[in-house]
């Protein structure tokens, strides 16, 4: 694994007014958004302005944010998840393997539109992960 694994907050459509508030409290910077309306993932119009991913940094504080595609399925709980970032496609596929053993996929593992293979699975315990590996050029 490239770091530690990075909390990753999930909101119903008010993602940008939380990186906002966090911006204030913090006093840190948000770099990366896209929006819903800009990638190329199917959701309904409605959702064009919501946050499909930013992130956030204040000296060593660093998360990722995210409103829900699935809405209206965030509770507490479900609204974060760690994610990690893989070195290579063996270990990502090692560890989607090992993880569904016993987890249940949330999104299996697949290549992405952001040139990344990834998978997003809930472990026996309720502990949400994002598996990301970034393809190299």
């Amino acid at each position: 694994m490239n770091h530690q694994a990075t909390p990753y907050l999930i909101f119903s459509g008010k993602a940008k007014e939380a990186l906002g508030y966090y911006k204030v409290i913090f006093n840190g910077e948000v770099s990366g958004i896209q929006t819903f309306g800009e990638a190329d993932f199917d959701t309904p119009k409605e959702m064009d302005d919501w946050i499909m991913h930013a992130q956030f940094q204040s000296g060593a504080l660093f998360f990722m944010v995210s409103d829900s595609f699935s809405e209206p399925s965030i509770t507490i709980g479900n609204h974060i998840s760690l994610a990690l970032e893989l070195e290579s496609e063996e270990e990502i596929r090692s560890l989607y393997d090992r993880f569904t053993e016993r987890s249940t996929p949330l999104m299996e593992l697949q290549d992405t539109f952001w040139g990344a293979i990834y998978a997003k699975v809930k472990d026996p315990y309720g502990v949400i992960w994002d598996l990301n590996y970034t393809k190299e050029d």
